[in-house]
């Protein structure tokens, strides 16, 4: 797989953009290819990763734009090879094991920062609990004091913003997985869809945006496992973030290429 090339000319283009945008502006450069990092290796044990990141891989590869890759060494956060990719999708939680250490969680804020793109799958909310710098990356953390999720079932999902790029044009769908209620923080957040709680009634995120540094993150706490990953709407959800996050526009499902 060979790396993107960018001209001389679009990075002075791009250069000279970048001295004339507003300070608020923070969408990354235009990319017609995006290389995605599928990183993993590591989870609670009710989470099954070899099953669940090849499966990301695999749908998310269906916009042929998202050139995706798996690696199941979370060590590769600390690993110069890490800016040869432009998304992360984090599917990986730290449990009961040595995480990647300093090294690791710097490379990690430093990417998004820098402004490439996050994408956190699931039970990734729990990765990196001893790091205070872990809820302004994510958004929103799982705190082990809550109430973990409603018992694995169905429940509908709504689409509460319908004008955000990764949700423009989809509709309200049924999955079967795990409720998450457990999440916690105050970073300012965009949120793009929910659920509702069939024990307390409460409404919950489901999918949310947020900005951090120069980069996108989109973070969604469906996915526990491939059954839960399987569903059309879930995984075409996946794929308009993981695009957003590395700046293409998300494609319509009537503009999805077939897979290669």
């Amino acid at each position: 797989m060979k790396p993107l090339v960018t001209s001389l000319c679009a990075l002075t283009i791009s250069a000279a953009i970048a001295c004339v945008a507003p300070a608020e502006d923070r969408t990354p450069p235009t990319v017609t290819v995006a290389k995605v990092l599928v990183l993993t290796g590591n989870e609670y044990p009710g989470h099954h990763w070899k099953e669940t990141a090849p499966l990301l891989a695999k749908f998310l590869a269906e916009d042929a734009r998202l050139r995706t890759s798996v690696v199941d060494d979370p060590a590769f956060l600390a690993s110069p090879k890490l800016a040869e990719y432009d998304t992360i999708v984090l599917n990986y939680m730290n449990w009961k094991s040595p995480d990647p250490g300093d090294a690791g969680r710097t490379g990690l804020q430093k990417f998004v920062e820098g402004g490439k793109g996050l994408v956190l799958v699931h039970f990734a909310c729990g990765a990196f609990q001893d790091w205070p710098e872990f809820v302004k990356v994510a958004g929103r953390v799982w705190d082990p004091k809550r109430r973990g999720h409603d018992p694995r079932g169905p429940f509908r999902v709504e689409i509460k913003d319908v004008n955000h790029p990764i949700t423009r044009g989809l509709a309200a769908f049924d999955t079967d997985d795990e409720l998450y209620t457990c999440l916690v923080g105050d970073t300012p957040i965009q949120i793009l869809a929910t659920a509702m709680s069939k024990l307390d009634h409460k409404e919950y995120p489901m999918a949310f945006v947020l900005p951090y540094g120069k980069g996108r993150v989109f973070h969604c706490v469906l996915g526990h496992d491939a059954k839960a990953l399987s569903f059309p709407a879930v995984q075409d959800l996946y794929r308009r973030g993981a695009a957003w996050t590395a700046g293409l526009p998300p494609q319509q499902v009537s503009e999805k290429a077939p897979a290669q």
